[in-house]
């Protein structure tokens, strides 16, 4: 395999895209670098990403700021490898051969940046632990 290609490719998906989904792409893209491929949909895309989300990933050097909610399509699921599920359930369309995680995380929706960090916090972690899995799947 070319230095060049991604290792993987991974979609997160929440309800909006506006908020974890956004967070863990920022997260994923900043901690693997070209190393895997990043995309974020949400199933009924919000209007912009949370600004508490925004905030808090200033705070630990990461600017979302400029990211866009997405719709989530059959394309985005059949061109990625990991599908992690934030809460969006039954509207996430399900292919053969793509490993699906769904992780439990609160809905920083509404909440203030004080409330959104230890969800900030809580996705660093499972993205970290993502990229661990990744790369010792793929011998790196």
């Amino acid at each position: 395999m070319s230095s060049s290609s991604p290792l993987a490719s991974v979609l997160f998906v929440c309800v909006h895209n506006a908020g974890r989904s956004q967070m863990a792409a920022g997260f994923l893209d900043r901690l693997a670098g070209d190393r895997v491929e990043v995309r974020s949909a949400g199933s009924v895309p919000g209007d912009r990403v949370n600004p508490s989300a925004v905030e808090a990933m200033k705070e630990v050097g990461i600017d979302i700021s400029e990211a866009r909610p997405k719709v989530l399509t059959p394309e985005a699921v059949r061109a990625s490898d990991y599908v992690i599920t934030m809460g969006c359930g039954d509207a996430c369309p399900v292919f053969p051969g793509r490993k699906y995680l769904d992780w439990a995380l609160e809905d920083p929706a509404g909440k203030g940046v004080e409330a959104v960090r230890p969800i900030r916090d809580e996705i660093r972690a499972r993205v970290e632990a993502l990229i661990a899995e990744i790369d010792g799947l793929r011998g790196a």
